[in-house]
């Protein structure tokens, strides 16, 4: 059996045992339990959002030596995963080995949610309803888009000057994506508040929660993204990349797996910052936001700029 047809096969319930000493094995190389721990997290992604957090608590555990181990409940409400959207799925994971930039990656893994079975968007409102983290969705408007000018306006130093010469000085857009042009405006309320509320604090929350914007704390923040509210598109992005790891460069899976493990810790002890009203607090500095809000900066074991260390 080749690593995707293992995966796929592997794309199931998983009780916490399993999980646990497949990681462990995991951490020593074998082939086999990376494969299982990819399929967990591709399940819990696409199928079943109410996995999610013990699979990920799991994850931590077993990887960073340290936490609690909880059951990871079987019967949960999961959609069917097709093969239709397999051959979806499979094909994001090949384009890896043309190579993906920040930009490619995000939008062909943003592609995915439109490849899950109908069921799945019922399911993930219900899950995201329920999440502690996301309940400024449940009461908050959807957001306008932030005003480029009344950053630029903004006190130095403060947030919002920071993330205004961030913006202009790197070409980076205010939002991730064109929240039209992935029809966020088509999801259930609390999906399409949380979507759209971090495509827009996507960049806020690198600065103030102490990630970098280089590879390796993107994937970290994306695991922080997850654990703070449930966020669809890191789960995704996350079981992709291991995916990827494991059908295409296995000896990236242990670095991945720690970023993973630390980002997901870090976003479990953060306060929820989907709560914060970001933009009172453009005219404030960074490290008063932290202060005020109890937000601890992000710490690795691993440097900032690994990837691009490697590739040069």
């Amino acid at each position: 059996m080749d690593a995707k047809q293992h995966i796929r096969q592997c794309a199931s319930w998983v009780d916490t045992a399993t999980l646990r000493d497949a990681l462990n094995a995991a951490k020593e190389g074998d082939a086999l339990s990376q494969r299982r721990v990819a399929g967990a997290m591709v399940w819990a992604a696409f199928s079943c959002p109410d996995a999610i957090e013990p699979t990920y608590d799991v994850i931590a555990a077993a990887w960073l030596g340290a936490g609690a181990f909880p059951d990871i409940p079987a019967g949960l409400p999961q959609a069917p995963l097709e093969a239709s959207f397999w051959d979806a799925f499979f094909s994001a994971v090949d384009g890896a080995e043309k190579g993906y930039d920040a930009a490619s990656i995000t939008a062909r893994v943003a592609a995915l949610g439109g490849s899950v079975h109908p069921s799945f968007r019922e399911i993930s409102e219900d899950c995201a309803r329920r999440h502690p983290g996301a309940t400024a969705a449940l009461t908050n408007p959807v957001p306008g888009r932030t005003d480029l000018e009344e950053l630029g306006a903004c006190t130095d130093p403060s947030l919002g000057q920071t993330l205004y010469r961030m913006i202009v000085d790197q070409g980076y857009d205010l939002e991730v994506l064109d929240r039209e042009a992935i029809a966020l405006s088509a999801l259930p309320r609390s999906l399409r508040y949380l979507n759209t509320r971090i495509l827009q604090m996507h960049d806020v929350w690198h600065l103030v929660a102490g990630y970098a914007t280089t590879a390796s704390h993107e994937i970290a923040i994306s695991a922080f993204q997850l654990a703070q509210f449930g966020h669809n598109y890191s789960a995704m992005f996350l079981a992709t990349i291991t995916t990827i790891s494991c059908t295409l460069r296995r000896a990236g899976f242990g670095i991945l797996m720690q970023l993973i493990a630390e980002g997901w810790r870090h976003g479990r002890e953060t306060p929820p910052m989907m709560d914060i009203h970001w933009e009172a607090e453009w005219n404030r500095p960074i490290d008063a936001i932290r202060s005020a809000y109890g937000i601890p900066v992000y710490r690795s074991v691993l440097p900032a700029d690994l990837f691009e260390s490697i590739a040069a």
